[in-house]
């Protein structure tokens, strides 16, 4: 009799057993399903590395935890995208210096730049994971966003809010829309831009109605100085541009979105900095040339000088046009270099303009001659 109940007990057991822990593995299947890690990216289209975020690192993170991770992207460039994203920098209190684009809000946690946002993000999903989950970060207009169209299964953010933000219509141009992104840097900017301009504007009419280069001196220690200080400024902007690294920037401007902008490096491939570096340098052999070089080559070097500086001024009034109307941030290290290189293009004009003045005397000596000789 024992013996027939065994295999009956071990019938009711098992039966037990598949009621009670099936439904459990289901619940808990469930919840590791329900289980969520949503963050939200700001990005610009015209932003390198949030191509590389976007492209690179954040795909093979949504591949790897599916269901489980939900990226929601915000275009900063349009209206609603920027408005969200000021909003984002008051409610978690960003720093100036943290300023930019991609960035990654995860929690209570902003992750900055292509090289924080891969370094730290994979261990914040699995933390989150393990914490039950985080949710749609606390920012104010995010919840009407999403509710306007939910979150993609994949990492797609220019599908998220880009669609609704060009239907909105604008209440005010473009260009004023990116000034206001920060308005005191962004007017330093203007101002800077105003100097240049009116300086090269200054010199071209001196030149042009022959002036005296003595009424324009300058010491000759300043084109030395200003070269290297150029120079170590450029040095510092290559270093950023090159690595990718976060520039330390002062109480106003943002320089880590100018540096991340494609603006930033020539034809999209050399950087900007490495230009300026090598223009700094070339101006100083000239320099040293006109100097201390043989009497043949000083005025062909003041020429070149001059010719060199006025390039740099045209490329930096183009850069820090740029900045204001069309990055919406301004560089410090950027305007630094541009004022630099005005006061470098005001200092080489007089030795250009007395070798212009000198050949142009001569030329008119032997047009005399000969039209003496021919007289004769």
């Amino acid at each position: 009799m024992a013996s027939r109940r065994k295999p009956f007990i071990f019938l009711v057991l098992i039966i037990f057993l598949m009621i009670y822990l099936l439904p459990v593995s289901f619940v808990r299947s469930v919840h590791a399903q329900s289980v969520k890690v949503r963050a939200v990216l700001f990005f610009s289209p015209t932003c390198p590395h949030c191509h590389k975020v976007m492209e690179q690192d954040l795909p093979p993170l949504v591949q790897k935890y599916g269901d489980q991770l939900e990226i929601v992207g915000i275009d900063i460039d349009h209206e609603i995208g920027s408005a969200l994203y000021q909003s984002m920098l008051y409610q978690f209190n960003v720093p100036d210096d943290r300023i930019g684009v991609p960035t990654l809000v995860v929690g209570d946690q902003v992750l900055v730049g292509s090289k924080e946002i891969p370094e730290k993000f994979p261990a914040i999903i699995e933390k989150g994971l393990a914490a039950g989950g985080i949710d749609w970060p606390a920012i104010p207009g995010l919840e009407q966003v999403l509710a306007a169209q939910p979150p993609a299964d994949s990492v797609q953010p220019a599908s998220i809010s880009q669609a609704q933000t060009e239907e909105s219509t604008p209440n005010q141009p473009v260009f004023i829309q990116r000034f206001l992104q920060d308005p005191i840097a962004n007017t330093i900017s203007v101002i800077v831009l105003i100097v240049m301009i009116g300086s090269a504007i200054g010199v071209g009419t001196t030149y042009l109605r022959g002036g005296q280069a003595r009424s324009l001196s300058w010491p000759g220690w300043v084109i030395p100085l200003l070269s290297i200080a150029g120079a170590g400024v450029a040095l510092y902007m290559s270093y950023i541009e090159i690595t990718q690294s976060e520039a330390v920037c002062g109480p106003v401007g943002n320089c880590n979105s100018v540096q991340e902008s494609p603006y930033a490096y020539l034809f999209g491939v050399i950087p900007v900095g490495v230009l300026g570096l090598l223009g700094y340098l070339a101006i100083l052999v000239a320099w040293a040339i006109r100097q201390y070089g043989p009497s043949s080559l000083r005025d062909p070097a003041a020429l070149a000088m001059w010719g060199m500086t006025w390039f740099g001024i045209l490329f930096s009034i183009y850069l820090t046009f740029l900045e204001p109307f069309v990055i919406g941030a301004s560089c410090v290290w950027c305007l630094t270099s541009a004022v630099i290189m005005t006061l470098t293009f005001l200092a080489s004009t007089p030795a250009a303009l007395q070798a212009l003045k000198i050949n142009t005397d001569e030329d008119e000596e032997e047009s005399e001659n000969l039209l003496e000789e021919n007289t004769v």
